[in-house]
């Protein structure tokens, strides 16, 4: 019989605890969770795990798509992108329906709420607090060095640590321009607030825990979004502009002091009941804290060796198609299937190339047409403006992202695999 295959997974965020949820369930595997953090904890806004995601965490198995409902998701019976600015301001020029479409479209929930879930039947001797990566040695064994003292010998390492990954440099190398993220130039202020005090200020037509909807709202260089998560307790209410008179490349800071006084420039010509709206909620203190939205160029690989990438560590992505935490899921159920299919080391790196092969295509062009999008949702990109005739169809550029056959890309990662490990062993 063959040794367990060794598994590390740097980060306890979303993409490592769905991973280790994905993986536990296979005997052959031994896996082990580290996160740098004195607990596993996820900070940060809700987010909306579309039906693409959803499949996925079914096909993970029946615990996975469980969390989602204990996490408190709360359903959208619709998406609905507006305009507040131009010609079409106040008008609705696209929407997505699940009755209209037959099928269910996105639910929002805490990340914080959903990786509680994901953690919450794990054996504790597999998770482990406060350990940073320091370094490593080896190509398989690999030895990890923390900056405690400790060591752990794994044969495959997977970094799912996030945007600022210290396992993507060690993937791609330290010079490499892919290593590091860049700075989009948009910002995004995202507060969360009570029910009763969020439909109150936009309204019972805009706030309905009975009718969910996400509401977009594009204007000039400013976008407005609201949707309701935490089992109808809370609305979540985020704005988002850009810095026009700065090159991105030359912001290094993840973070910006935006005041009252700017917020209410930003919205002043907007339909008077989002400018109140806007006021109420956001103007009652003088300044907030937003985060500058970075995402990762392109990179040559997720794979290097008995080392792979996943989540925000192997493509982060800008939020304007929603859509990270739905890429880390897809990516842990890919993962998950090709390593539990490995019998030995040997197996298991054939499964890591087939990841990449499989995965980084579909998301990459996510994050490339996310940023696009962001244009689109700011009034800043040149060929459409605030044109509601240019935007009749906005809606499908979700198409391609929550449309897939997650059955079918399992299935076709698996038959990669198996025509890889049989031209193997005719070698």
């Amino acid at each position: 019989m063959n040794s367990p295959i060794r598994i590390a997974i740097i980060g306890g965020g979303l993409a490592g605890a769905s991973l280790l949820h994905a993986l536990i369930k296979f005997s052959h595997l031994d896996i082990h969770i580290f996160e740098s953090a004195a607990a596993f904890k996820e900070a940060g806004m809700a987010i909306g795990i579309a039906r693409n995601a959803q499949a996925a965490l079914e096909l993970i198995g029946p615990s996975a798509a469980q969390c989602l409902d204990r996490a408190g998701a709360v359903p959208m019976r619709g998406v609905r992108f507006m305009l507040a600015q131009g010609e079409g301001a106040g008008s609705m020029p696209d929407e997505v329906d699940d009755i209209v479409r037959g099928k269910r479209l996105t639910s929002i929930v805490h990340r914080a709420a959903l990786l509680q879930e994901l953690l919450a039947d794990i054996p504790p001797e597999r998770m482990h607090a406060s350990k940073k990566l320091q370094k490593i040695e080896g190509n398989g064994p690999i030895t990890i060095y923390f900056t405690d003292g400790t060591t752990h010998e794994c044969d495959i390492l997977i970094g799912a640590d996030g945007i600022h990954s210290t396992v993507r440099k060690l993937v791609l190398g330290e010079d490499d321009p892919a290593a590091s993220p860049q700075n989009s130039g948009a910002w995004f202020l995202m507060t969360l607030q009570p029910f009763d005090k969020a439909q109150a200020s936009l309204g019972k037509e805009l706030v309905d825990i009975d009718d969910a909807r996400e509401y977009g709202w594009a204007g000039r260089n400013a976008f407005l979004m609201h949707n309701i998560l935490s089992g109808g307790q809370l609305v979540q209410f985020a704005i988002a502009s850009n810095d026009e008179e700065v090159d991105p490349k030359s912001l290094d800071r993840w973070q910006r002091n935006v005041s009252a006084d700017e917020i209410k420039k930003l919205f002043q010509d907007w339909p008077p009941h989002l400018n109140a709206a806007v006021n109420e909620l956001l103007c009652n203190q003088s300044e907030h804290t937003a985060l500058y939205l970075w995402d990762h160029p392109n990179a040559r690989s997720y794979v290097s060796g008995p080392i792979c990438i996943t989540g925000d560590a192997a493509h982060s992505t800008t939020p304007w198609q929603g859509s990270g935490g739905g890429m880390s899921i897809e990516d842990s159920l890919i993962i998950s299937t090709l390593l539990g299919r490995a019998q030995t080391p040997l197996e298991a790196l054939t499964a890591l190339k087939v990841y990449d092969q499989v995965r980084r295509p579909r998301t990459q062009r996510i994050v490339e047409s996310s940023r696009i999008t962001g244009t689109m949702l700011t009034g800043s990109n040149k060929e459409m403006g605030l044109d509601p005739k240019k935007f009749k169809s906005f809606m499908s550029r979700w198409d391609f992202i929550i449309d897939i056959d997650m059955e079918k890309h399992r299935d076709e990662a698996l038959q990669i695999m198996e025509a890889e490990l049989k031209r193997d062993s005719a070698m």
